[in-house]
């Protein structure tokens, strides 16, 4: 359904997005935030997913400031190279490519976004410094470091209770931060959400799913 396109950041930077749009006027945008295997098969098959439930969605390329094309699968070479790339890119410039990614789904109305991994600390971020409508966060590791922050906008937060890059007590920390944010727990391990990963969890991610549309129903459209 989705196709490349060309975006440009506001100082200068142009990046590769994948964008899928509905068939009829759009509820809203979602932008679609990557885990650190680049816009691959199951982003772009979230992306997908959104837009055939109505929204504009569209997938930026974060990594494209540092190395162009990335498309990574889930061996220990791809996460090596994938937190490589993360570690060189760091967590300023990728912001500066969300927004315009929001700006591009304006038209659309109120717009969203939704992370994974590394996209869900980034989709914490978007939530606390950008201008969107509201923010779905999947086990996104660095939220922690994060914490002092305020989100501008309602943000959910989902976390696997067998995740062995977040534990407990992090999640404990970020839900102290943050009592008023809703904070869900599933019996699942990190990446639960992605069919292609080892730790998917068709229950887990089902109800996470559930619980993401109802989120966007009421703040996106």
């Amino acid at each position: 359904m989705g196709t490349l396109t060309r975006l440009a950041a506001g100082d200068g930077h142009e990046f590769d997005a994948f964008r899928a749009d509905p068939k009829g006027k759009p509820r809203g945008g979602i932008v679609v935030l990557q885990e650190i295997f680049g816009i691959n098969a199951h982003i772009r098959a979230v992306t997908d997913s959104f837009a055939a439930e109505g929204y504009a969605a569209i997938a930026p390329a974060l990594f494209d400031r540092v190395a162009r094309g990335v498309d990574l699968g889930y061996t220990e070479e791809a996460v090596a190279r994938g937190r490589a790339l993360r570690g060189q890119l760091g967590f300023e410039p990728p912001m500066r490519d969300i927004a315009a990614t929001i700006a591009a789904l304006r038209p659309a109305g109120r717009v969203g976004a939704v992370g994974y991994c590394w996209g869900g600390s980034l989709a914490w971020l978007t939530a606390c410094r950008l201008e969107a409508d509201g923010a779905v966060c999947y086990y996104g590791a660095q939220i922690k470091d994060f914490a002092g922050e305020t989100p501008r906008c309602p943000v959910i937060l989902h976390f696997g209770e067998k995740d062995a890059l977040i534990p407990p007590e992090a999640v404990a920390a970020i839900r102290k931060a943050h009592p008023d944010i809703p904070l869900f727990t599933y019996p699942a391990g990190h990446g639960f959400n992605c069919d292609l990963r080892a730790d998917y969890d068709a229950k887990s991610a089902a109800r996470a799913l559930s619980r993401t549309r109802a989120f966007f129903r009421e703040y996106v459209g």
